[in-house]
């Protein structure tokens, strides 16, 4: 008897623990399951890296745009009308820099601190000359200036006629007759360290974009 209770208790244990892992083997993933998460960890890997990477794409690309425009294509909004009719008050401008200035270029620059935008009429060792009529006269040659509606020889204190230092320019307004510019002992000539860049275009308004 002690023997047949001893083997009933041993099937009994057995039974038991074949019914476990049954019931084990019945509640866990299939393989089928297994395979679906699997594929759905990497998608969702897949898609992180395509997230990080785009926004790690985007941050170079801004710190370039940045970049390009701090440093080399400076973008100025005008106030005033010191440049009408060529540019007007509101006006959106694109500049280059590191560019060759010539006679001709309209440049924004530094000074005191504010940015102005004029045109170079002369550059160093070049004499200007203005005459009571407004006519600009750079190294005795009268200046071509079809850009401007009216001439006005304007408020004028410095001594004409005037030698351009070098690596400077003497930069007028288009609007002659109430433009600040080197006709004026307080803005003087621009030194080349004072240039943002030459203007090579109007951005704004839409209906008013334009190179230069």
């Amino acid at each position: 008897m002690m023997k047949a209770a001893h083997r009933d208790t041993l099937s009994a244990g057995y039974t038991g623990a074949e019914e476990t892992e049954e019931e084990r083997a019945g509640g866990g993933p299939t393989l089928e399951q297994l395979e679906h998460e699997l594929k759905h960890e990497q998608k969702k890997h897949f898609w992180t890296m395509v997230v990080r990477n785009t926004l790690f794409f985007l941050s170079v690309v801004s710190a370039a745009v940045v970049i390009l425009v701090v440093f080399l294509f400076p973008v100025v909004q005008l106030e005033g009308t010191s440049m009408s009719p060529t540019l007007q008050n509101g006006d959106v401008i694109v500049s280059v820099s590191g560019t060759k200035i010539v006679s001709g270029d309209i440049i924004a620059f530094y000074h005191n601190n504010t940015i102005f935008v004029k045109r170079v009429v002369a550059v160093g060792g070049d004499t200007v000359n203005i005459d009571s009529d407004g006519v600009v006269y750079v190294n005795d040659v009268p200046l071509d200036e079809p850009y401007l509606e009216e001439k006005a020889k304007g408020s004028c204190d410095v001594a004409l006629p005037y030698q351009v230092p070098i690596d400077q320019y003497f930069v007028l307004g288009d609007h002659r007759s109430a433009s600040i510019d080197s006709r004026h002992a307080a803005v003087g000539c621009v030194g080349t360290d004072m240039v943002l860049g030459r203007v090579a275009c109007r951005i704004w308004p839409l209906g008013r974009i334009d190179m230069f």
